[in-house]
């Protein structure tokens, strides 16, 4: 049989994904000395780390002396309802000042304190001001400036290439089969390593954070059919503030920099109500809590004329907005011609971070597949049930050097590249099998699975609610054999539609599983019919596809932590939870 037609890319380490844990890590590579190619399917300079705004963490101690990294890790584990790999959680936290310290090197705008040090500003649950920022624009400083550093090493940067394949031979994976969006070439990617930073799946909830075609879950279902283990699938972060209004752009990301520089939560009859909540920390609460209590204020009845909650900075001076807060100001003049500094803004939770996904090494980003390793939103094990804000881009920056460096460690040590023509045809003829007329269209399947996932496994999840969408996930499946895939002047949106709609199904699928097997309620967890945090449940759901396609779950328990990192738990005095967010 004639295999059909391709370009071959050859390099020593493939970076799926050009968002920061992609850049950082092929910039690894580079600097160790080997060649190395990034690709990724939405522009360069517009990957979803822009969407990242309010900072990133680092226990400098500049404005609190007091912060350590054993504060930092305390706070996060604790706050991840203990849930998180502490060797990674530990690996954070200590390498967090000296990445911080090495982007500011490479041009990263962080705001200055009058000595010249990174200032730092409180973000929810952190002991200390340990959030190194860039005004509420941090991930676009961050991404702006690995992208130069890109630039000066002659890094390669492929845009509009859509990853249908991981190309994996007898569990050893030797690099990606792609199309182009805009033309349809494909391209078969062959490396000695592959590392995988594609995100995460929070666009398959009907109010998101993420914008139209990005975090699909298109990086989980890759992992999955490689071979990889997907862990904690059902832990997804619901941000307490998205936009409610307009209709198109619902969910889009209301910084949690709003809170952070004095924001108050108040519901339509005009009460600041997070002294219910948590009248320690207020609205610098967990994102988990605050989520649950803008999210009782609006069923309870207490809601804004358009069914959210206000966030108001108004109190604070014009000035210290447009300084502070620049996005956030421009965003709402220019979308619903409000100022934020004469009138509050109207807010609801909304579907933000992937905290499950690939398992992998805590130290080699590895994941169990031989030259594959995965960095970034793609990977489960760091966040625990509840994120911490400002752990997102510490994370890319810290694992993505990591992956990149153990990629190019293994690249080092070959003497010949794998490949195996069998595979690469199965990959062409898994796209032929796409470009077909069709009886469905995928845009409809697409809102049709948001719609499911947010009434039945949104901000709170019951038993009967996840059967039903488990029930209609399936269904939708059926329909993925009618799909009109019809190439056109237009290009190949419609392939990558196909594509998208397939992987994220199977994402949805693992989270309702992993949702109906939890039962209790943990962190951004939260069943109406198990309200209670249940220390049985203290372990990580895992989902593996299996040869004929299907999910299977199992129970893994968590990694023992280490004598010297208990006793930084032990010594910490934890804020009692709500046994359940008030759901009794």
């Amino acid at each position: 049989m004639k295999q059909p037609k391709h370009s071959t890319n050859i390099s020593n380490v493939l970076v799926i994904g050009s968002g920061g844990a992609g850049l950082r890590a092929a910039i690894e590579a580079k600097l160790s000395g080997v060649e190395v190619i990034v690709i990724g399917k939405r522009p360069k300079e517009d990957v979803h780390t822009v969407l990242a705004a309010g900072g990133i963490n680092a226990a400098f101690g500049h404005v609190d002396p007091q912060d350590s990294w054993q504060q930092h890790f305390a706070d996060t584990m604790i706050e991840g309802y203990h849930l998180s790999e502490p060797r990674m959680v530990e690996l954070m936290a200590k390498e967090a000042p000296e990445l911080v310290q090495e982007i500011e090197g490479w041009g990263a705008n962080f705001a200055k304190l009058e000595n010249g040090k990174i200032d730092q500003r409180f973000f929810g649950a952190h002991t200390y001001r340990r959030t190194c920022y860039s005004g509420d624009y941090t991930g676009r400083s961050i991404l702006n400036t690995l992208l130069k550093k890109a630039r000066e090493l002659k890094i390669p940067i492929l845009d509009s290439q859509y990853v249908t394949e991981l190309l994996v031979h007898d569990h050893l994976c030797f690099g990606a089969m792609t199309f182009n969006i805009k033309n349809g070439e494909r391209t078969v990617f062959l490396a000695d390593s592959t590392i995988l930073a594609a995100g995460g799946h929070t666009r398959i909830w009907r109010k998101s954070s993420s914008r139209r075609n990005e975090n699909t879950g298109d990086g989980f279902y890759l992992g999955l059919k490689a071979g990889c283990v997907l862990t904690d699938m059902e832990l997804v972060q619901f941000h307490p503030t998205g936009m409610v209004i307009p209709e198109e752009i619902a969910g889009t990301l209301v910084t949690e920099a709003v809170r952070g520089e004095g924001g108050y939560l108040i519901n339509g009859k005009g009460e600041r109500f997070m002294e219910k909540y948590d009248p320690e920390r207020m609205e610098l609460s967990t994102r988990d809590r605050v989520a649950m209590a803008n999210y009782l204020e609006i069923i309870e009845g207490r809601s804004t004329p358009n069914g959210g909650v206000y966030l108001d900075i108004s109190h604070r001076e014009k000035d210290f907005i447009i300084e502070k807060l620049p996005r956030m100001y421009r965003q709402f003049l220019d979308t619903l011609m409000i100022d934020i500094s004469e009138k509050p803004m109207e807010v609801a939770p909304t579907a933000h971070y992937s905290m499950g996904g690939i398992s992998v090494d805590a130290d080699t980003h590895g994941t169990g597949i031989e030259g594959l390793f995965a960095a970034g939103e793609v990977t489960g094990g760091l966040h625990g049930a509840n994120r911490l804000g400002g752990n997102s881009l510490a994370e890319i920056l810290i694992f993505g050097k990591r992956a990149g460096h153990h990629a190019t460690q293994r690249s080092l040590t070959l003497d010949v590249q794998h490949r195996s023509r069998k595979v690469i045809q199965k990959a062409h003829d898994k796209i032929d099998g796409f470009l077909k007329n069709g009886s469905e269209v995928a845009r409809p399947l697409q809102r049709e699975l948001r719609n499911i996932m947010w009434e039945h496994c949104g901000v709170v999840r019951s038993e009967e609610k996840l059967k039903t969408g488990l029930n209609l996930v399936n269904q939708l499946k059926d329909s993925l054999a009618l799909l009109d895939v019809r190439p056109d002047s237009e290009g190949y949106e419609d392939l990558m539609l196909a594509f998208d709609l397939e992987g994220a199904l199977m994402a949805a699928e693992a989270t309702m599983l992993g949702a109906r097997a939890r039962k209790e309620s943990r962190g951004a967890h939260q069943r109406s019919d198990f309200t209670h945090t249940d220390d049985e449940h203290l372990l990580n759901y895992t989902v593996t596809l299996n040869t004929n396609g299907d999910l299977n779950l199992s129970k893994k328990s968590l990694d023992v932590m280490e004598e010297h990192l208990k006793a930084i738990i032990d010594d910490t005095t934890e804020i009692s939870d709500f046994k359940g967010m008030l759901l009794e």
